[in-house]
C-alpha cells in the first residue's frame, strides 16, 4: 500500500480503515487535531495515535433547510483537543453532554461522528 502524502491524506487513510487517529508531539505529549505538520507548541515530532473517541460537547447548532435540519457541533476530546463533527443520531444536546465518536461512511467518504452517551446528564 502507499503512504499518503500529507497530514490530512494520512488522517483519511486511517478513516477509510475504520481507526479514529489524532496527532501527538512525541517529546511535549501534546495531542494535535486538525491533522498538521507543526503543534502550535512549535512541535515537529507529531505521531499518529488512536483517539480515546470519548468527550464533551463544548457547543451545538441547528442548521434548518428546506432539505431538512442538521447540527454542527464543537467536541473538546478527552486528549484536549476540540473538533467540529455533527451528532447526526439527535437535532441538539445539551451543552457539557458526554459523546463517544464513531466513524460513518458519507457521499465524501469516511468521516467521524458523534453519539450521545447513554449515561449523559
Amino acid at each position: 500500500m502507499t503512504t499518503p502524502n500529507g497530514p490530512q491524506a494520512t488522517f483519511e487513510s486511517h478513516l477509510a480503515q475504520g481507526r479514529f487517529m489524532i496527532q501527538r508531539s512525541v517529546t511535549t505529549g501534546e495531542h494535535v487535531f486538525y491533522p498538521r505538520v507543526l503543534a502550535p507548541s512549535g512541535a515537529t515530532d507529531l505521531d499518529w495515535v488512536e483517539a480515546k473517541g470519548t468527550g464533551t460537547l463544548y457547543a451545538i447548532t441547528v442548521n434548518r433547510g428546506r432539505d431538512g435540519s442538521h447540527n454542527v457541533a464543537l467536541v473538546d476530546l478527552d486528549e484536549g483537543v476540540r473538533m467540529m463533527s455533527t451528532l447526526p443520531a439527535v437535532e441538539t444536546a445539551p451543552i457539557g453532554a458526554r459523546v463517544k465518536a464513531r466513524i460513518e461512511d458519507a457521499p465524501d467518504g469516511p468521516r467521524v461522528v458523534f453519539d450521545l452517551l447513554e449515561d449523559a446528564s
